[in-house]
């Protein structure tokens, strides 16, 4: 029997994939340094103009070697997000004077969910250690964290592809709890089903409402398919390997896949190719952001009825120079034709702009609620 002649190679690459780990690591432990730099000298986590420069350097610098110049902005991307993502997180810590080390998070669904993604990966940028704590609502999430049953609870607000998730934010109008960080997770929605099944076998598809809603397009191709809706795509994956049947399949993520032994047919299909769907973290106590660190604030307002009285409100943040990223309108239960409006805004609720101008605007409107101020995970 001869040898394999790739081993020898396989294992050059595994010494220089190791050698690149160690290299990612003290270019970590060197943010952590830059970052307790800045904390002294009062210098903003972000350096947008420095990152620029360093990512075309690193482009032309890269064509030495002939790589190329969209996998070198790719990758450093990612390494500067992680880079700054970490310095925020230290700067938090520090201005808040608090470091909590293990926490216990609600999310939506089983583990295997998108959620339960979102919430490992917000939990792995924050703690050493989680107890994670699966709901089978929304309003279970909300719940838990208003009774102090769980520290934090992690929700989607809105996706790229399917808007708002309207739900959640009626529920925002009704808590005391608090905005106090962000997470956007791309999401690349899978047709997951048992092993040795093949798509045209398929005749029933279980999911969330959300991905049938973001994946119509491709739903057309399958007239056929009977559509069944779960409280969550963990649910469905579960339900689907319970099964066992070869004309069943569920939309999900790769990683509840696997958790669930169901295999992948079909990948990144949402009608919109960038997938992307915004998480919210909710707490009972709000948290204070460093003038140092990019936020954004929250606020819920009610406006009277009367003509120009929504233009009259944005009209303030305008004057006072404060960013509009986000406005939602939703209906006030109990109130018919009255809309609460969910506005996200650049900036921090400390500054003196920010004040003034929820001041100006309390005085015009009929109410007006700050649901959190955060860091924002906006990096590119």
């Amino acid at each position: 029997m001869t040898d394999n002649p790739l081993l020898p190679l396989r294992d050059k690459i595994t010494a220089l994939d190791k050698h690149l780990l160690e290299l990612l690591a003290q270019r970590r432990a060197l943010s952590t340094d830059v970052v307790n730099t800045k904390i002294e000298a009062n210098i903003p986590v972000r350096d947008i103009e420095r990152e620029r420069i360093l990512v075309k350097t690193l482009i032309e610098q890269g064509k030495k070697y002939h790589l190329d110049e969209m996998f070198i902005q790719r990758l450093y991307q990612i390494i500067i997000e992680d880079s700054v993502l970490l310095q925020q997180r230290i700067l938090q810590e520090k201005h808040n004077q608090h470091t909590i080390k293990t926490a216990k998070i609600a999310f939506l669904g089983p583990k295997g969910s998108y959620s339960h993604s979102a919430m490992r990966r917000y939990a792995g940028r924050h703690f050493d250690h989680v107890e994670e704590s699966g709901c089978s609502s929304f309003k279970d999430i909300f719940e838990h964290v208003e009774k102090g049953l769980v520290d934090y609870g992690i929700l989607p607000i809105e996706n790229t592809s399917s808007g708002s998730i309207n739900e959640v934010y009626d529920l925002l109008q009704k808590t005391d709890l608090h905005i106090i960080g962000e997470l956007s997770l791309p999401i690349d929605h899978c047709i997951l089903a048992n092993k040795h099944t093949t798509l045209d076998q398929i005749d029933t598809v279980y999911s969330h409402p959300q991905p049938f809603q973001q994946c119509t397009n491709f739903l057309e191709n399958y007239p056929h398919w009977k559509i069944v809706y779960c409280d969550s795509t963990s649910s469905a994956m579960e339900m689907v390997s319970k099964l066992d049947k070869p004309n069943v399949a569920a939309i999900g993520n790769k990683d509840g896949g696997e958790l669930y032994g169901l295999q992948v047919l079909e990948h990144n299909f949402a009608n919109q190719k960038e997938n992307i769907t915004r998480f919210i973290i909710l707490a009972r106590k709000a948290i204070d952001v460093s003038d140092q660190v990019a936020a954004k604030t929250t606020i819920l307002m009610k406006t009277g009825q009367q003509a120009g009285a929504l233009v009259d409100a944005l009209l303030v943040l305008r004057n006072h120079n404060i960013v509009m990223t986000k406005l939602e309108s939703r209906p006030i239960h109990g109130n018919p034709w009255e809309e609460m409006f969910y506005i996200d805004l650049q900036g921090n609720l400390a500054t003196l702009k920010m004040q003034q101008a929820l001041k100006e605007l309390s005085s015009i409107t009929l109410f007006v609620k700050v649901l959190g101020c955060y860091p924002s995970d906006s990096i590119f």
